[in-house]
């Protein structure tokens, strides 16, 4: 890491849109750890902003979103807002001219379409685009990432994510409605895609979650990602877990496998389970190994992670690079969720190129 990277992430002025949860305990909280410099917030509930602000010692509150847009100071937006309201958020900012970047929360738009036309106006405006897809950041995710690269598993074979995990759904998600292809498996989606590239196909299988009460189809989830190198890969995203908040003893977790034709690798994360900040753990084994090798890890998905796609960003604008989670590679993810929710809808197999090929 040059000085000029630490000088910018300790001095870039980061300005944040949104006060909820994951802005509260997750966003700032790994900021501050990091040593990052979030100094202006804004929200829809201004009073919710100043407690935040308080609480994380961030020196301006800013009655409006456009207020703190038109911030001349600001270097960095942060911004974690409904998915409805994201898209003309980023164009506003763009059509200012004032930030360098925007890391923006996923999904980035409501559909693929309007998620292209996001990426392109940043792009118009020479703003550069990093998506907060922070799952990649989990410390055994990025860890398995490295034996991959490392050739340890060998040739991937079959992988699988099996999430039995009840998330925290929010008001938002009954408008969009979508209980989880589009909050929830566009984390595991996104994984797939970080470990293993892109797949040409996915076949997708969902029924409603009995406990969601707003109107969905997506609650359980079962994808099938098809790779033109013969490696497949199972998505089992279950929300309902059985009777977990109805009396039943509850079996929470979320777990992957990784079968290379030299090697296993087998990752638990901690997010879903109480704590949240639960952390993650990985054990992998090749070929004539005794035993697994488990590795220390250090921090969680929640909040460390968030860290990670901050640190990315910056790290891009000071090297003058495209973020590894940029607008351009991110619309790749949308466009596999995309094609998941129409393989769902429509009961067949959808590939990526049809999603992307549409005007």
């Amino acid at each position: 890491m040059t000085n000029e990277m630490m000088n910018l992430k300790k001095d870039t002025r980061i300005g944040v849109l949104g006060s909820g949860f994951i802005v509260d305990d997750c966003h700032l909280v790994a900021y501050r750890k990091r040593g990052f410099n979030p100094v202006a917030i804004a929200s829809r509930q201004p009073e919710n902003a100043r407690r935040v602000a308080q609480a994380h010692g961030i020196e301006t509150v800013y009655e409006t979103y456009g207020a703190l847009l038109d911030d001349p100071d600001i270097d960095v937006l942060d911004i974690a807002v409904p998915p409805r309201q994201q898209p003309d958020l980023i164009r506003g900012a763009c059509a200012r001219g004032v930030v360098k970047g925007i890391l923006a929360q996923k999904p980035l738009a409501p559909d693929y379409a309007e998620a292209r036309s996001v990426v392109e106006a940043c792009e118009a405006a020479g703003v550069v685009l990093a998506v907060n897809q922070n799952m990649r950041f989990d410390p055994s995710v990025a860890a398995t990432r490295g034996l991959l690269d490392r050739g340890t598993l060998g040739e991937p074979v079959f992988a699988t994510i099996d999430m039995r995990g009840i998330p925290h759904w929010q008001p938002w998600q009954a408008e969009m409605g979508s209980a989880t292809l589009r909050i929830m498996s566009v984390h595991h989606l996104d994984c797939m895609r970080f470990w293993l590239g892109d797949p040409g196909s996915v076949y997708c299988s969902t029924r409603p979650d009995p406990r969601t009460e707003f109107e969905h189809q997506d609650g359980i989830c079962t994808s099938v990602l098809e790779y033109d190198s013969g490696v497949r890969a199972v998505i089992i995203d279950d929300v309902w877990t059985g009777p977990a908040r109805e009396g039943c003893p509850g079996d929470i977790r979320i777990e992957y496998r990784i079968e290379g034709l030299d090697g296993l690798a087998i990752g638990d994360i901690g997010w879903c389970k109480d704590p949240y900040t639960s952390p993650s753990t990985l054990r992998y084994a090749g070929k004539g190994d005794g035993a697994f090798t488990v590795p220390e890890l250090a921090g969680s998905w929640f909040p460390d992670a968030f860290g990670g796609t901050m640190a990315e960003l910056l790290g891009a604008l000071g090297e003058g690079r495209e973020p590894t989670i940029g607008g351009r590679d991110n619309l790749r993810t949308m466009a596999l969720v995309e094609a998941a929710v129409t393989s769902s809808r429509e009961r067949r197999r959808v590939e990526l190129a049809e999603i992307e090929n549409t005007k």
